[in-house]
């Protein structure tokens, strides 16, 4: 079971003093109360802020062009398929997002393309043609969340092959804790989405958690950063494919895998599942897109 008040584990403060350490306060380490890891969080990485809403949307395109690098690497491209958008900083009803056709393991922040509200592209690369499912799903789920600065999806082999199931992930892991009561399953299927309709609904659908498993489908995934788009992304495949394999060994056995208890997956749940944690978990994979690439994503 989750620790309860009566049976708090304990640390020592700076001063000598023990004193429980579990609500989950912190970020930095799993289970620390803010009072114990102030000093250390002092100097805990976090989303750099700007004044010039320009500056802002240059920083946010670099971060965007890897995120692409990272699906690339990550093998999450199918053919064309597939899409990450981020809300632009100047104009808030616009967005960015990667031009039809070109190869996420290529792309580059000047490849990028903004959309306006009524699908028109208004600014970018050379390659200016527009994905219309991409259109519909994230015009959508940018209006409907003014909190999403960011929306991923794509057709990743694990997320695809388990949306067919027509079921919501167990919370079999530590990992899966942060999908805990935080993603929906949408029970609908008509082809492409090339209906403004199908759009709306998935962002109904979508309400206010941080993913969706479209049915026959694949992974979409929201967050306030790019980066927490992102490894929720990489995060929630890596789930799939592990319950692939839970349930495929147990069954071999006539037996099922074992689910971490509610109480004990929503307590984990404020630990692994917030912005933050989102954010600061996919540090690494930026960092080393970045030297894999020599930042050549940047140009």
């Amino acid at each position: 079971m989750a620790p309860h008040a009566e049976d708090e584990p304990t640390g020592t403060s700076s001063n000598g003093h023990s004193i429980p350490v579990n609500s989950g306060e912190a970020p930095l380490e799993p289970g620390v109360k803010s009072s114990i890891a102030q000093g250390k969080m002092i100097e805990f990485p976090r989303a750099p802020k700007f004044a010039d809403k320009h500056e802002e949307r240059d920083y946010l395109k670099g971060r965007l062009a890897a995120a692409f690098r990272i699906f690339g690497k990550y093998g999450f491209d199918e053919g064309v398929a597939g899409h990450i958008t981020l809300r632009d900083p100047v104009e808030e009803d616009c967005f960015w997002v990667n031009p039809f056709g070109q190869a996420f393991s290529l792309m580059k922040k000047s490849d990028l393309i903004l959309v306006n509200h009524s699908g028109e592209v208004i600014g970018g690369g050379e390659n200016r043609l527009l994905n219309t499912a991409a259109y519909m799903i994230h015009s959508a789920i940018h209006k409907a969340r003014p909190d999403v600065l960011c929306a991923a999806h794509s057709h990743s082999i694990y997320g695809r092959t388990w949306c067919s199931l027509g079921r919501k992930i167990d919370t079999l892991t530590q990992d899966s804790c942060a999908f805990h009561d935080d993603h929906v399953l949408y029970e609908s299927f008509n082809g492409v989405v090339l209906a403004e309709k199908e759009g709306k609904d998935i962002a109904a659908c979508l309400g206010n958690k941080k993913a969706a498993l479209l049915q026959n489908h694949g992974l979409l995934t929201v967050g306030t950063t790019i980066e927490e788009t992102i490894f929720w992304f990489v995060s929630l495949e890596k789930c799939c494919q592990s319950q692939l394999l839970a349930e495929a060994a147990a069954g071999s056995r006539g037996e099922k895998p074992v689910s971490i208890g509610k109480e004990e997956a929503a307590y984990t749940y404020k630990t692994v599942g917030s912005p933050m944690a989102g954010w600061f978990s996919a540090k690494p994979l930026f960092d080393v897109i970045h030297k894999e690439t020599d930042g050549e994503y940047l140009q």
